[in-house]
């Protein structure tokens, strides 16, 4: 099947008699003279690019399962505290203590623990879908913990005068995570931030992605361009999340929601 490219650009004949399939490849070949230097560009861009989406899905499902988990465990870090909404000190001092425990493990040691788990529910413990579940216990009591400062970060008076008001405490609740959901946005932002960061040192143990390009092709292989590069796309990932995490948050705060503002109306 002839490259989809070549409907558009004149190549020699040689390239369009090649068995190529690939219209990115023979962009490379067409825009670079050194056919060597071709390749090798060819090559470095498609593995990053694979590895990007990889780490994208492990980052995304880490964080959709951690904020799904983590929201609720915050939740009751936060109302079960004595002189709370829902004082349950000896239910607090456990889920703590629990969140504190798994908090304290080192990543990679984390990783290693959960390897069973991981074979136990999808068969493997190799494989960008088996990461997704260590990634995700690991940051389930990150969440958690940021989830908590940011609830307690609703004005007392607020919560009070509320439930003077005869309003329940299920009510209450909604309103304290309405009220803090700009910190609650920048709590997930730095959630996806640590993951991206979480999912690289994953690629030590098995797991696909930047992380394991930049170890096994960059520093195994002595690829310095390869590696170089994967830090910049890491790099590049972390601004575009803290960006889109900053402008909603400050969109939460300002309530201007440009394009989508109708849909908040």
């Amino acid at each position: 099947m002839q490259p989809f490219i070549l409907h558009f650009i004149n190549m020699p004949q040689s390239l369009q008699d090649s068995q190529s399939e690939s219209s990115f490849e023979i962009l490379c070949y067409a825009l670079i003279e050194n056919p060597d230097i071709a390749e090798r560009a060819f090559h470095i861009i498609s593995d990053i690019s694979d590895a990007t989406i990889e780490t994208s899905y492990m980052v995304f499902f880490s964080s959709f399962f951690a904020v799904l988990f983590g929201l609720p465990l915050g939740i009751l870090l936060s109302i079960t505290k004595v002189n709370s909404i829902f004082p349950k000190p000896m239910l607090n001092n456990i889920l703590s203590t629990i969140v504190n425990i798994v908090r304290s493990f080192p990543f990679i040691i984390l990783i290693i623990l959960l390897f069973p788990l991981s074979r136990f529910i999808i068969g493997t413990s190799i494989g960008s879908t088996a990461a997704i579940i260590p990634l995700s216990i690991a940051a389930i009591p990150f969440v958690a913990r940021l989830f908590e400062s940011a609830l307690e970060e609703v004005d007392n008076g607020l919560i009070e005068a509320t439930l003077s008001m005869g309003a329940s405490k299920f009510y209450v609740v909604k309103m304290m995570i309405m009220e803090s959901m700009p910190a609650l946005v920048n709590a997930t932002t730095n959630t996806v931030v640590s993951l991206i960061g979480y999912s690289a040192m994953a690629g030590a143990v098995g797991a696909p992605g930047l992380g394991a390009l930049a170890i096994n092709i960059g520093y195994q292989n002595f690829d310095t361009l390869t590696l170089f590069l994967t830090c910049i796309m890491v790099i590049i990932l972390v601004q575009l999340v803290q960006a889109i995490g900053d402008r909603l948050s400050r969109a939460l705060r300002t309530h201007n929601f440009g394009i989508f503002d109708k849909f908040f109306r």
